[in-house]
Protein backbone atom coordinates (compact mmCIF):
# COMPACT_ATOMS: atom_id res chain seq x y z
CA UNK A 1 0.00 0.00 0.00
CA UNK A 2 1.45 3.30 -0.94
CA UNK A 3 2.27 5.47 2.00
CA UNK A 4 0.33 8.75 0.71
CA UNK A 5 -2.76 6.49 0.52
CA UNK A 6 -2.44 4.41 3.29
CA UNK A 7 -3.21 8.18 5.28
CA UNK A 8 -4.90 9.34 3.17
CA UNK A 9 -2.39 12.47 2.60
CA UNK A 10 -3.97 15.44 0.94
CA UNK A 11 -0.88 18.54 0.23
CA UNK A 12 -2.41 21.96 -0.17
CA UNK A 13 -1.54 25.84 0.17
CA UNK A 14 1.45 28.00 -1.05
CA UNK A 15 3.74 25.80 -3.53
CA UNK A 16 7.40 26.56 -1.67
CA UNK A 17 5.82 28.18 1.29
CA UNK A 18 7.01 26.59 4.72
CA UNK A 19 5.34 23.04 5.23
CA UNK A 20 3.53 22.72 8.04
CA UNK A 21 2.00 18.82 8.96
CA UNK A 22 -1.38 18.73 11.28
CA UNK A 23 -1.60 15.55 13.01
CA UNK A 24 -4.72 14.86 14.72
CA UNK A 25 -5.54 13.29 18.12
CA UNK A 26 -7.33 10.16 19.36
CA UNK A 27 -10.84 9.84 17.98
CA UNK A 28 -10.36 12.50 15.19
CA UNK A 29 -9.25 12.78 11.55
CA UNK A 30 -7.60 15.55 9.49
CA UNK A 31 -11.27 17.22 9.27
CA UNK A 32 -10.16 18.48 13.18
CA UNK A 33 -8.21 21.13 11.35
CA UNK A 34 -10.59 22.82 8.71
CA UNK A 35 -10.90 25.64 10.20
CA UNK A 36 -7.08 26.38 10.80
CA UNK A 37 -6.29 25.22 7.34
CA UNK A 38 -7.56 28.05 5.03
CA UNK A 39 -5.12 30.30 6.93
CA UNK A 40 -2.27 28.44 7.07
CA UNK A 41 -2.63 28.02 3.21
CA UNK A 42 -2.08 31.28 2.38
CA UNK A 43 1.47 30.67 2.95
CA UNK A 44 2.60 27.63 4.04
CA UNK A 45 2.30 24.25 2.36
CA UNK A 46 -0.30 22.65 4.81
CA UNK A 47 -0.01 18.67 4.53
CA UNK A 48 -3.00 16.80 6.07
CA UNK A 49 -3.46 13.37 7.11
CA UNK A 50 -5.34 10.61 8.87
CA UNK A 51 -3.70 8.11 11.77
CA UNK A 52 -4.40 4.53 10.22
CA UNK A 53 -7.81 3.76 11.30
CA UNK A 54 -8.98 7.27 11.44
CA UNK A 55 -10.58 9.34 8.82
CA UNK A 56 -10.40 7.81 5.68
CA UNK A 57 -6.90 6.16 6.14
CA UNK A 58 -6.76 2.15 4.81
CA UNK A 59 -8.68 0.54 7.58
CA UNK A 60 -6.88 -2.65 5.90
CA UNK A 61 -3.16 -1.48 6.90
CA UNK A 62 -4.65 -1.65 10.85
CA UNK A 63 -3.16 -4.05 12.98
CA UNK A 64 -2.87 -4.64 17.07
CA UNK A 65 0.27 -5.78 17.07
CA UNK A 66 2.03 -2.29 14.82
CA UNK A 67 -0.52 0.03 16.82
CA UNK A 68 -0.48 -0.91 20.01
CA UNK A 69 2.25 1.69 20.56
CA UNK A 70 3.14 4.96 19.50
CA UNK A 71 6.03 3.51 17.38
CA UNK A 72 4.19 2.64 14.54
CA UNK A 73 2.31 6.02 14.56
CA UNK A 74 6.10 7.17 14.66
CA UNK A 75 6.72 4.91 11.86
CA UNK A 76 4.04 6.04 9.85
CA UNK A 77 4.90 9.99 10.10
CA UNK A 78 8.36 9.56 9.43
CA UNK A 79 7.30 7.47 5.99
CA UNK A 80 4.83 10.34 5.00
CA UNK A 81 7.39 13.17 5.37
CA UNK A 82 10.17 10.99 3.59
CA UNK A 83 7.87 10.00 0.91
CA UNK A 84 6.90 14.05 0.29
CA UNK A 85 10.20 14.62 0.13
CA UNK A 86 9.38 18.78 0.64
CA UNK A 87 12.57 19.42 3.49
CA UNK A 88 12.18 19.51 6.74
CA UNK A 89 9.00 19.77 8.36
CA UNK A 90 6.97 22.17 10.93
CA UNK A 91 4.66 19.26 12.95
CA UNK A 92 1.37 19.97 14.59
CA UNK A 93 0.61 17.77 17.01
CA UNK A 94 -1.95 17.70 19.32
CA UNK A 95 -2.85 15.69 22.30
CA UNK A 96 -1.29 12.09 21.85
CA UNK A 97 0.20 13.48 18.42
CA UNK A 98 2.16 15.91 20.07
CA UNK A 99 4.12 12.39 22.13
CA UNK A 100 4.11 10.65 18.32
CA UNK A 101 5.88 14.25 17.34
CA UNK A 102 8.58 14.07 19.95
CA UNK A 103 9.24 10.47 19.43
CA UNK A 104 9.50 11.25 15.76
CA UNK A 105 11.65 14.09 15.76
CA UNK A 106 14.02 12.72 18.64
CA UNK A 107 14.44 10.01 16.16
CA UNK A 108 15.11 11.69 13.22
CA UNK A 109 15.27 15.39 13.91
CA UNK A 110 16.70 16.59 10.45
CA UNK A 111 13.29 15.93 9.13
CA UNK A 112 11.93 18.45 11.53
CA UNK A 113 12.11 22.57 11.40
CA UNK A 114 10.17 22.54 14.96
CA UNK A 115 7.52 21.06 16.67
CA UNK A 116 4.16 22.22 17.67
CA UNK A 117 3.18 21.23 20.69
CA UNK A 118 -1.02 21.44 20.99
CA UNK A 119 -2.45 20.96 24.13
CA UNK A 120 0.33 18.14 25.15
CA UNK A 121 0.09 15.61 27.72
CA UNK A 122 3.12 13.16 28.09
CA UNK A 123 1.52 11.38 30.42
CA UNK A 124 -2.13 11.43 31.82
CA UNK A 125 -1.81 9.82 34.87
CA UNK A 126 -0.70 11.88 38.05
CA UNK A 127 2.69 10.41 40.06
CA UNK A 128 2.66 11.58 43.48
CA UNK A 129 6.45 10.54 43.74
CA UNK A 130 7.77 12.61 41.78
CA UNK A 131 5.06 15.39 41.89
CA UNK A 132 3.79 15.59 38.24
CA UNK A 133 0.50 16.23 38.00
CA UNK A 134 -0.70 14.86 34.56
CA UNK A 135 -4.80 15.35 35.81
CA UNK A 136 -6.05 11.79 36.50
CA UNK A 137 -5.30 9.09 39.23
CA UNK A 138 -4.35 5.84 37.28
CA UNK A 139 -7.98 4.81 39.02
CA UNK A 140 -9.46 7.67 37.14
CA UNK A 141 -7.78 6.16 33.42
CA UNK A 142 -8.51 2.14 34.94
CA UNK A 143 -11.97 3.43 35.29
CA UNK A 144 -12.31 5.42 31.59
CA UNK A 145 -10.95 2.65 29.96
CA UNK A 146 -13.34 0.08 31.48
CA UNK A 147 -16.30 2.51 30.71
CA UNK A 148 -14.67 2.76 27.20
CA UNK A 149 -14.32 -0.61 26.59
CA UNK A 150 -17.93 -1.57 27.96
CA UNK A 151 -19.42 0.54 25.50
CA UNK A 152 -17.46 2.51 23.48
CA UNK A 153 -20.52 4.63 21.93
CA UNK A 154 -22.41 5.53 24.90
CA UNK A 155 -18.64 6.22 26.27
CA UNK A 156 -18.05 8.62 23.38
CA UNK A 157 -21.34 10.38 24.20
CA UNK A 158 -20.75 10.92 27.77
CA UNK A 159 -16.75 11.93 27.26
CA UNK A 160 -16.52 14.18 24.15
CA UNK A 161 -18.44 17.12 25.44
CA UNK A 162 -16.35 16.61 28.40
CA UNK A 163 -12.98 16.77 26.20
CA UNK A 164 -14.12 19.90 23.84
CA UNK A 165 -15.13 21.87 26.90
CA UNK A 166 -17.32 25.03 26.07
CA UNK A 167 -20.90 23.63 26.69
CA UNK A 168 -22.50 27.24 25.49
CA UNK A 169 -21.16 25.44 21.97
CA UNK A 170 -22.65 22.52 22.55
CA UNK A 171 -22.12 21.77 18.53
CA UNK A 172 -18.45 21.60 19.13
CA UNK A 173 -19.32 18.68 21.57
CA UNK A 174 -21.58 17.22 19.18
CA UNK A 175 -18.90 17.08 16.49
CA UNK A 176 -16.69 15.54 18.49
CA UNK A 177 -19.05 12.86 19.64
CA UNK A 178 -19.77 11.97 16.17
CA UNK A 179 -16.28 11.66 14.98
CA UNK A 180 -15.52 9.63 17.99
CA UNK A 181 -18.92 7.40 17.04
CA UNK A 182 -17.48 7.32 13.22
CA UNK A 183 -13.70 5.06 14.13
CA UNK A 184 -13.94 1.59 14.75
CA UNK A 185 -14.56 0.38 18.19
CA UNK A 186 -12.06 -2.22 18.49
CA UNK A 187 -9.13 0.27 16.95
CA UNK A 188 -10.41 2.90 19.39
CA UNK A 189 -10.04 0.45 22.06
CA UNK A 190 -6.42 -0.29 21.38
CA UNK A 191 -5.80 3.82 20.42
CA UNK A 192 -7.01 4.62 23.78
CA UNK A 193 -4.99 2.09 25.88
CA UNK A 194 -1.89 3.69 23.44
CA UNK A 195 -3.14 7.32 24.73
CA UNK A 196 -3.85 7.30 28.16
CA UNK A 197 -1.36 4.67 29.51
CA UNK A 198 1.70 5.83 27.67
CA UNK A 199 4.63 7.41 29.31
CA UNK A 200 6.89 9.86 27.17
CA UNK A 201 8.01 12.14 29.86
CA UNK A 202 11.26 11.03 29.39
CA UNK A 203 11.52 11.36 25.99
CA UNK A 204 10.94 15.16 26.04
CA UNK A 205 14.49 16.27 27.26
CA UNK A 206 15.47 14.12 23.46
CA UNK A 207 14.01 16.98 21.35
CA UNK A 208 16.33 19.39 20.05
CA UNK A 209 14.60 20.96 17.41
CA UNK A 210 12.81 24.87 17.72
CA UNK A 211 9.41 23.38 19.92
CA UNK A 212 6.36 25.49 20.34
CA UNK A 213 4.18 24.43 23.66
CA UNK A 214 0.41 25.66 22.90
CA UNK A 215 -2.14 24.89 26.02
CA UNK A 216 -5.35 25.78 26.50
CA UNK A 217 -6.50 28.35 29.12
CA UNK A 218 -8.84 25.45 31.03
CA UNK A 219 -8.22 22.23 29.77
CA UNK A 220 -10.01 19.25 31.49
CA UNK A 221 -8.29 16.94 30.00
CA UNK A 222 -4.09 18.68 30.11
CA UNK A 223 -3.88 21.01 33.17
CA UNK A 224 -1.78 24.24 32.60
CA UNK A 225 0.90 22.01 35.12
CA UNK A 226 1.73 20.25 32.02
CA UNK A 227 2.48 22.43 29.51
CA UNK A 228 4.62 24.01 31.79
CA UNK A 229 5.85 20.96 32.27
CA UNK A 230 6.77 19.87 29.08
CA UNK A 231 8.17 23.52 28.18
CA UNK A 232 10.45 22.74 31.19
CA UNK A 233 11.54 19.74 29.53
CA UNK A 234 12.36 20.58 26.22
CA UNK A 235 15.35 22.92 26.09
CA UNK A 236 14.82 26.39 24.61
CA UNK A 237 10.99 25.67 23.98
CA UNK A 238 8.59 28.36 23.80
CA UNK A 239 5.14 28.66 26.39
CA UNK A 240 2.62 30.15 24.77
CA UNK A 241 -1.52 30.12 26.61
CA UNK A 242 -4.39 30.28 24.25
CA UNK A 243 -7.06 31.61 25.13
CA UNK A 244 -8.99 28.97 24.53
CA UNK A 245 -11.01 26.56 26.80
CA UNK A 246 -11.50 22.67 26.47
CA UNK A 247 -9.00 20.58 25.07
CA UNK A 248 -9.24 21.37 20.94
CA UNK A 249 -7.90 25.05 20.46
CA UNK A 250 -8.45 24.53 16.46
CA UNK A 251 -11.92 24.10 16.64
CA UNK A 252 -12.83 26.28 19.60
CA UNK A 253 -10.11 29.08 19.29
CA UNK A 254 -8.83 27.99 16.11
CA UNK A 255 -7.61 32.19 14.82
CA UNK A 256 -5.64 32.01 17.61
CA UNK A 257 -4.12 28.53 16.83
CA UNK A 258 -3.55 29.63 13.84
CA UNK A 259 -2.18 32.47 14.37
CA UNK A 260 0.39 30.98 17.24
CA UNK A 261 1.76 28.54 14.06
CA UNK A 262 2.45 30.65 11.53
CA UNK A 263 4.16 33.23 14.76
CA UNK A 264 6.20 30.29 15.52
CA UNK A 265 7.11 29.05 11.77
CA UNK A 266 7.74 32.75 11.07
CA UNK A 267 10.52 33.18 13.94
CA UNK A 268 12.16 29.92 12.26
CA UNK A 269 12.74 31.16 9.03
Amino acid sequence: MDVLSRNHVTVSGCPGGPVVVLAHGFGCDQNMWRLVVPILERDHTVVLFDHVGAGRSDLSAWSKERYSSLDGYVDDVLEICRELALGPVTFVGHSVSASIGVLAAAREPQAFAGLVLLAPSPCFIDDPSSGYRGGFSAADIDELLESLEANYLGWSGAMAPVIMGNPERPELGEELTNSFCRTDPEIARVFARVTFLSDNRADLAKVTVPTLVAQCSSDAIAPPEVGSFVHAQIDGSRLVTLNATGHCPQLAAPEETAAAIVAFVGAGR
